[in-house]
């Protein structure tokens, strides 16, 4: 919802657990809530049966306007799953879902997936989930094994291709950090639409065309963005866990300076009125900063982390101190047992 309001006209759930997502009621309430106004909807999924894939969708085709396979996710729970990014070794498998959800579903079918080394088999690919009875594809620009985005650019070049050999709506994913990245990958790509995940979670305003240059650059711009999330949050009850995940990447760089504030946020039970709280102070920090002339933070150590590190210090030092104890007592040539007893006392 917090990206909806600035600028995002379509959202994805989080990925979903296709068969826990059908088994487990305490799963589906956990991981699938929706409210009025949170829509265009897009469920996504992963599994690698198409009866179980089906059987989950279909308890939330109510309520969403698409359902989406996920073949994008390249975590090593991935390959052992035999879903994501490692089920695109299956085409076949693949394909079989994407029919399934095709016929047995009220609602659309669109796939996520990663491109392959080599321009043509990524094609072939996406032209079978169209076959298949995708109505859309989202093209992530990236290998399964380029995890790390900051040593591998998103390959453009390859969802052109995709874009060009298909005849439904293609999303482009990759690359994307600022609103220019989303419209130079859509001149380059001739996408119908950019998709990001990562860089919304430190700023859901990324695709704001109503923000000025000014409120882009305050330097209480985020935490004035975690203030409008934690309101959310207090509409929308959300787990401590999101919570205070999303309070950690919205105002992450500061938090290294404010670490009191950090520490707030590892209370058990952080909430949407907790986190208004912590990013209150945030903001007004930041503006005290602001007027002495600081606009960017520096980071500190918070007092849990300066008493590990004087217990490590601690540590070292003893283990120092027992070296040249040894050291002392093996001049003057006590040895053996009685070098033993002296050098457990040294630790002690």
């Amino acid at each position: 919802m917090l990206c909806r309001a600035h600028g995002a006209t379509a959202a994805y759930t989080p990925m979903l657990h296709a068969r826990l997502f059908d088994e487990v009621a305490a799963y589906r309430a956990e991981h699938f809530t929706t409210c009025p106004g949170d829509r265009p909807l897009l469920a996504q999924f992963c599994g690698h049966d198409p009866a179980t894939v089906l059987a989950a969708a279909a308890r939330v085709a109510p309520a969403v306007d698409a359902v989406d396979l996920n073949l994008g996710c390249p975590q090593r729970i991935a390959r052992k799953g035999r879903y994501g990014a490692f089920l695109m070794d299956d085409p076949g498998t693949v394909t079989a879902i994407v029919a399934a959800l095709a016929r047995g579903l009220p609602v659309p079918v669109t796939a996520k997936m990663r491109v392959f080394p080599d321009v043509e088999r990524t094609v072939a690919f996406a032209k079978a989930l169209e076959a298949a009875g995708a109505s859309l594809v989202a093209v992530h620009g990236r290998t399964r094994d380029q995890k790390d985005a900051r040593a591998h650019a998103a390959d453009w070049d390859q969802i052109k291709a995709v874009k060009a050999a298909l005849r439904v709506p293609v999303l482009a994913n990759g690359g994307v950090l600022t609103l220019q990245d989303a419209d130079a990958c859509m001149a380059a790509t001739g996408a119908d639409g950019v998709l990001s995940a990562i860089p919304l979670l430190e700023n859901p305003a990324l695709f704001s065309r109503a923000r000025t240059p000014e409120q882009a650059a305050d330097p209480a711009a985020s935490a004035l963005l975690a203030l409008e999330y934690a309101a959310l949050a207090t509409s929308h009850p959300t787990p401590p866990r999101m919570v205070r995940a999303h309070g950690h990447r919205l105002m992450g760089p500061w938090l290294a300076e404010f670490t009191d504030l950090r520490d707030g946020l590892s209370q058990h039970d952080l909430d949407g009125p907790a986190l208004e709280k912590i990013a209150s102070a945030c903001v007004a920090r930041v503006r005290a900063l602001q007027l002495s002339g600081r606009a960017t933070p520096i980071p500190a150590l918070s007092p849990r982390a300066l008493a590990r590190l004087a217990q490590e210090e601690a540590v070292a030092a003893a283990v120092a101190e027992a070296a040249r104890e040894e050291a002392a007592l093996a001049s003057i040539g006590v040895v053996g047992e009685e070098a033993a007893v002296e050098r457990s006392a040294a630790c002690v």
